[in-house]
Formats: C-alpha cells, sequence, structure tokens
C-alpha cells in the first residue's frame, strides 16, 4: 500500500517533495486530488528563520493542469507557522511548496508555466483560445499578465553585436534591437534608436568587438561614442540594395536609349477620310458638347422629316425659334463646330509636346503623369489630362512595341550574367553598345558585385575612383555615401560577418506585434522576443 501511494505522489506530483496524496477520485469530469504537505517545518519569508510551531492549517484550492482531458481539482492542505524571532514583522506565516506553490497563487506553478509558455507563443487572445481547447478557462488578459510577470534571464555579454531598428509605428516611433550574431539570439531592445542610447548600452558592455549595422547615421554615430574599440561593419545586403536603387535611378534617367530594343512598326497608310465623319472634326465621340450637339441636330431632322414645322420643332424639344433654325440649316453636326468653341486655347496645351514623349516612351499613367507635369507649372486638373491621354487610347494607331521599363533594364545589369536569358543578354547587348552611361553602369556593378561576393573590400578605393569618372549622377550619391562610412564598408566587403540575422529577428517582431493586436507595449514586447 505504501508503494502505490508513493507511486502516486510520483505520478501527480514529479520532482516536487514534501506532498502527501491522501486520496484521489476520478469521474467524468473532473479529477478531485487531496493531498497535504509534508515538511517538519517552514522558512519565515520575512527573516529567513526556520519554525517548527504550527499555528494552524486551512485548505487552498490551485486550479492545476489538466489530466486525461479532465480538469484537476486540487484540494492542498497547508499550515500557518509562528515566528519565533521577536525582532522579525511578522508574528505567522504560511508556508509555500516550493515548484507548487508561491504566495496569493490561484494556480499551481506548472499550470503558470504552461500558460506562460502559450502566451509566449501566441500571445492573448489566441493563447486564451488554445487553453479552452486543453481545458484551462483563463482570459487573455490573463496570458499576457503571466507573460509579464517572467523574469528576463542574465545574458551574456557579447563578442559581435547585430543592430537595427524595428517600428511600434511605422513612420513615427521606432526602437532598436540587439543580436548575438554568434549565437543568433537576441540580447536586447531599446525603447528609441537614439545614438545615445545605444552608446549607453554598449558603455556598459566593454567586451563586445564587432558592431554589425545598416548604415543609418545614428547607429554609426552610437557604436563609435559607445564602443569606440569594435570593429563596425556594415552589412553587405544594404550596400548592394543601395546600388540596386542607384542603378535603376540611373536607367530611367537614360530611358530614352530604351527605344533602340523597340523599334517603331511601319506606319500604315492611311485612307482620305470624308470632311463629314466626325473622327475628323476637332471635336470627336466621347466629347460632351460634341455628342450633345449630334444629339439634338439628329432630332431637330428626324422631327422636319416627320412633317413638322420649325415652330413645332421649337415647342417639342424645348429651344429657342434661333437654335431650331441653326440646327436645321447644318446639313451635318460637323458645321455647328466653329467659331470660339473650336479653337479656344487649353491650359494644357503647353505641357501635350511632354506628354506625347512620355506616351511613346511607354508611361500611359495618367496619375502618374499629371504628377510629373505640376512640378512643371501646370495647373489644370487630373481630368483634364485624363481626357487626352483616354483620346490617345482610343484613337487608331499602329501598334508599336513598347521597350522594357527602367526596372527591366536594371534587372538585367543587377543580375548574374550566366542567369539571363539568351534574349536578355542580346538586348542587354544592344543597350549598352547604344549608350555608353548604361555601358559604365553596367561595368561598375558587376565589378561591385564582385568585391562584394569575394569580400575584395581593399579594392574600394579603386571602385569609388572609377565611379567618379563617369557621368553618373546617381552612383555620384552612392559614392559619396559610402565615401564616408568607408571603414566600415571596407569592414562589410572583407570580414564575414552581416546582419542577416538581426533582420530576421526584425520580421519576427512584425509577427508578435500582429498577434498581440496593438497591445504589444515595450514591455511586454521585450518580454516576448527575449523569452520566445
Amino acid at each position: 500500500m505504501q508503494e502505490d501511494v508513493l507511486q502516486l505522489e510520483e505520478l501527480l506530483f514529479p520532482s516536487i517533495a514534501d506532498v502527501v496524496v491522501l486520496s484521489v477520485v476520478v469521474d467524468k469530469e473532473a479529477v478531485r486530488i487531496n493531498a497535504k504537505s509534508a515538511a517538519g517545518g517552514a522558512e519565515c519569508p520575512g527573516c529567513g528563520g526556520w519554525s517548527l510551531r504550527i499555528h494552524g492549517s486551512y485548505l487552498r484550492f490551485p486550479a492545476d493542469v489538466p489530466s486525461g482531458g479532465r480538469r484537476v481539482v486540487l484540494s492542498l492542505r497547508v499550515r500557518r507557522f509562528s515566528c519565533r524571532n521577536a525582532s522579525c514583522g511578522r508574528r505567522t506565516f504560511v508556508e509555500q511548496i516550493p515548484g507548487l506553490t508561491r504566495r496569493h497563487g490561484q494556480r499551481t506553478e506548472r499550470l503558470r508555466s504552461t500558460l506562460a509558455a502559450v502566451g509566449l507563443a501566441l500571445a492573448g487572445r489566441a493563447g486564451s483560445r488554445l487553453a479552452h481547447v486543453f481545458g484551462i478557462p483563463v482570459s487573455r488578459s490573463t496570458v499576457l499578465r503571466l507573460v509579464d510577470a517572467l523574469p528576463v534571464p542574465d545574458q551574456p555579454a557579447p563578442r559581435v553585436v547585430g543592430v537595427d531598428e524595428y517600428a511600434t509605428r511605422k513612420g513615427r516611433y521606432y526602437g532598436t534591437v540587439l543580436v548575438d550574431v554568434e549565437t543568433r539570439r537576441p540580447i536586447d531592445l531599446l525603447p528609441d534608436r537614439e545614438a545615445s542610447s545605444l552608446a549607453g548600452w554598449l558603455a556598459r558592455r566593454p567586451g563586445v568587438e564587432v558592431v554589425c549595422r545598416d548604415r543609418a547615421p545614428f547607429f554609426a554615430e552610437g557604436a563609435t561614442a559607445g564602443a569606440p574599440q569594435a570593429v563596425q561593419v556594415a552589412d553587405r545586403w544594404h550596400l548592394w540594395h543601395n546600388l540596386s536603387e542607384a542603378a535603376e535611378r540611373t536607367v530611367a534617367q537614360h530611358r530614352r536609349c530604351l527605344h533602340v530594343l523597340a523599334p517603331g512598326a511601319p506606319q500604315p497608310e492611311l485612307e482620305a477620310v470624308p470632311t463629314a465623319d466626325p473622327a475628323a472634326s476637332p471635336w470627336p465621340r466621347g466629347h460632351r458638347f460634341a455628342d450633345r450637339t449630334r444629339a439634338r441636330h439628329a432630332a431637330v431632322h428626324a422631327l422636319l422629316k416627320a412633317g413638322n414645322s420649325q415652330r413645332s420643332v421649337q415647342r417639342q424639344l424645348g429651344m429657342t425659334w434661333r437654335t431650331v433654325k441653326q440646327f436645321a440649316d447644318a446639313a451635318t453636326p460637323e458645321e455647328l463646330f466653329t467659331g470660339q468653341w473650336q479653337n479656344r486655347p487649353s491650359v494644357l496645351d503647353d505641357y501635350k509636346p511632354y506628354l506625347d514623349d512620355r506616351w511613346s516612351e511607354g508611361c500611359t499613367n495618367a496619375w502618374k503623369l499629371w504628377e510629373e507635369i505640376v512640378p512643371l507649372g501646370y495647373k489644370g486638373s487630373y481630368q483634364r489630362v485624363r481626357a487626352y491621354l483616354h483620346d490617345k487610347r482610343t484613337s487608331p494607331r499602329p501598334v508599336v512595341a513598347r521597350p522594357p521599363s527602367p526596372r527591366a533594364v536594371a534587372g538585367w545589369i543587377l543580375r548574374r550574367p550566366e542567369t539571363l536569358t539568351e534574349s536578355e543578354q542580346l538586348q542587354l547587348k544592344a543597350v549598352r553598345t547604344h549608350c555608353p552611361e548604361l555601358d559604365a553602369l553596367t561595368r561598375h556593378v558587376r565589378s561591385f558585385a564582385t568585391m562584394l561576393t569575394e569580400r575584395q573590400g581593399e579594392r574600394l578605393l579603386d571602385w569609388l575612383d572609377a565611379v567618379r569618372q563617369d557621368d553618373l549622377p546617381s552612383l555620384h550619391t552612392l559614392a559619396a555615401g559610402i565615401d564616408r562610412d568607408r571603414d566600415a564598408v571596407t569592414a562589410g566587403l572583407t570580414l564575414p560577418w552581416n546582419s542577416g540575422v538581426v533582420e530576421g529577428h526584425v520580421n519576427r517582431i512584425k509577427m508578435l506585434k500582429r498577434q498581440m493586436f496593438g497591445r504589444a507595449g515595450f514591455h511586454l514586447l521585450r518580454k516576448r522576443v527575449l523569452l520566445a
């Protein structure tokens, strides 16, 4: 019998000493366990003295993890002891069973740890729903409180630190995440991205030898002030991304050179169009004034042809006699498109050549073209630009192949040559032959790619000098920025460290924020990031 009791205690309360199971009752809904503490005494939480004098006892009913799909009802008898230390402020205290109970706790320690683990993985709402499936009714706020109550473990001093920013509210509020690049684990979160905050954090950890960062100036200043002994490494992905943006801007500045890839189709011979054709008039179909005039002309002539007099037509259509006579005298509605309305100037006239050039380059987005001509002085409305492009789109014109977009050509330049198709290689060769600037851009991009992939940071100065010798303003801007951060860029092109693991944790922080539906305050977010 004694062996059965010991086995039952080990089964129900493994790794918990000084607990005696008195009885276990199992029914369809719950497992009811009666237990008591078997310790000889208890330690006073006030003075730390050991007491053996029992003052009294009472029952506690802490919630426990379910067993076999049934909820566990734990009836635990605990004792109250008297403190014999006269200088202690406590007269009595209740014993706590390590690993099972805590003061004012309504749940066992293993249930608290289970719910905290669920909260770390799923946050409040989803964690509460999953707990209900397990048979543990708990609110989302309780799950978050249990996560917030977890202590943050002490992290060992890192040697290689990765630094990046994350947005608590994009465009307004940002924080800083720090990652141990060697262990690939986050080690801290800062509530802002100020250089002083990063400098203070690094100053408290003098063992930092390498700081991996992007090219943001506040991170550079903070790393220099807080860890002057550390080597700063600019991330290679950010360097390549900056180069790709500069390359696309350069191709866009020479988009006229791309027309060599789309020669115009021969113009078809058009038949002579009679003057009565609406398409030959200054007011084509689709224009509000022209359509209304044609409809009224047709209505007047239909009534006159049916035998009605002009006075009768005037009464039926609600027109003046002069207007009816004007329509009746015109054989075609195009004869009425005369006078001041035909040659009235438009505020768009001065900008039509620019729109025609951009249209021939393949840009047909009315909103984008309107945004382009507004800085040039255009004071008219967007609707006028849209109507003009609609006429160009619906008018008969020969089909001409469009040249590739600047982004597509920039992609050919940035990709490895062996990954290009035969057609893309031929088109890129034609562009380089036709445009010396794009040929120079291709050479500089491929030289930088070799320097980046083969870790040849010692060639950076030669590359910067070669870029400055060509007329490529976008690359000149990139070169000036690299020159200001030359030591970190050289280290990034030479050393094996990078910020890839930091970018992964930034993406995970975005997921954690969305899981908590806006309730992810800094302290709770920091707990979930560091303890997950």
